[in-house]
């Protein structure tokens, strides 16, 4: 199944996994590997596969660090930031960046959210720098979060966000062909927390992402709050890129119940990834246990986009690790 994640991940100029962080402290040995923290220290994860390498980005304080890997469990810390805040409008909340190759433009973009604004950073490598030629945000209005790119068979890309209307809803507009501006009048409402697993605390929709198949676009979203324990994801499907959507009625197909022998909490605002082989799997984060929200970790599972049209969320989950 070789679906759409996003329209262009092919092959140009990098080609190491190299210029890995060599802090002095570890905490333990696995294999081969010597262990600096058992743990993938983001929120809000995104994986970009490049030329037979794995690279993570996720929520930080000020900037955005970079992670890569070659087998999706073991993985280096890059010495230097991917976006600094020197580089890009906003100096706080650095929040769900997600990194594009984007073949017809020859550049990496990074979507992020800072000051609870979304922009939008390009560098010719997935390991930056990223920065922002106009410091400003893609609005200047209503405030707008969790960027997600997805660019359509027919070249035209959207971009899907969620603004602070009555809750947090998830919005999509056609971007212009720079995918540095939209055009605004095509701003579309698309999910909004109506269901009653999605508001187990507070009206949240959040953390979309889109893929297609068979001419069926699949939007994934996370709902309830971040802190809560039944932060959980959800689809909904549709003929068109704007929608309107039809939640799959055996949502959610994520949360925290689902794998008794993980013990996760809060397992959400996570994304798909296509994999060296083809194949898709989804990032995602949890809280630090059962009874504490921070710090959040990140955690990989399969995912499947049946011939009828399911998706899922399953398998054994993978638990990262930061090695030297």
């Amino acid at each position: 199944m070789k679906t759409h994640l996003i329209l262009f991940l092919l092959f140009f100029i990098w080609t190491s996994c190299g210029n890995s962080t060599k802090p002095s402290a570890s905490t333990s040995i696995d294999d081969d590997f010597e262990i600096l923290e058992e743990r993938l220290p983001i929120a809000d994860p995104y994986i970009l596969f490049y030329e037979d390498c794995y690279y993570a980005y996720g929520t930080n304080v000020r900037g955005f660090e970079v992670y890569t890997s070659t087998d999706l469990k073991h993985w280096h810390r890059n010495r230097n930031l991917a976006l600094s805040p020197e580089d890009s409008w906003g100096n706080k909340g650095y929040w769900a960046p997600e990194v594009y190759y984007v073949e017809s433009l020859k550049k990496f973009y990074m979507f992020y959210t800072v000051n609870e604004q979304v922009c939008v950073a390009t560098s010719d490598s997935p390991e930056g720098p990223f920065v922002q030629d106009v410091k400003q945000p893609l609005f200047g209005s209503e405030k707008n979060i969790d960027p997600s790119l997805f660019i359509d068979s027919d070249g035209k890309a959207y971009l899907y966000f969620v603004r602070f209307t009555g809750g947090n809803v998830i919005w999509c507009a056609e971007m212009n062909s720079d995918l540095k501006s939209l055009k605004e009048e095509t701003l579309t409402k698309c999910i909004e927390a109506q269901d009653e697993w999605e508001r187990k605390q507070a009206t949240v929709a959040e953390g979309p992402s889109i893929l297609k198949q068979n001419g069926v676009y699949y939007l994934l979203y996370s709902a309830n709050h971040f802190e809560s324990k039944d932060y959980a994801v959800g689809y909904a499907t549709s003929d068109s890129p704007f929608g309107p959507w039809e939640k799959y009625n055996g949502n959610p197909i994520l949360r925290r119940d689902m794998d008794q022998t993980a013990r996760l909490a809060g397992t959400g605002h996570g994304a798909p990834f296509i994999c060296e082989d083809g194949s898709y799997k989804y990032i995602f984060h949890a809280h630090a246990s059962e009874e504490k929200v921070q710090p959040r970790s990140s955690y990989i599972k399969d995912l499947t986009l049946s011939d009828k049209g399911i998706v899922s969320i399953h398998g054994t989950v993978i638990r990262p690790v930061v090695v030297k």
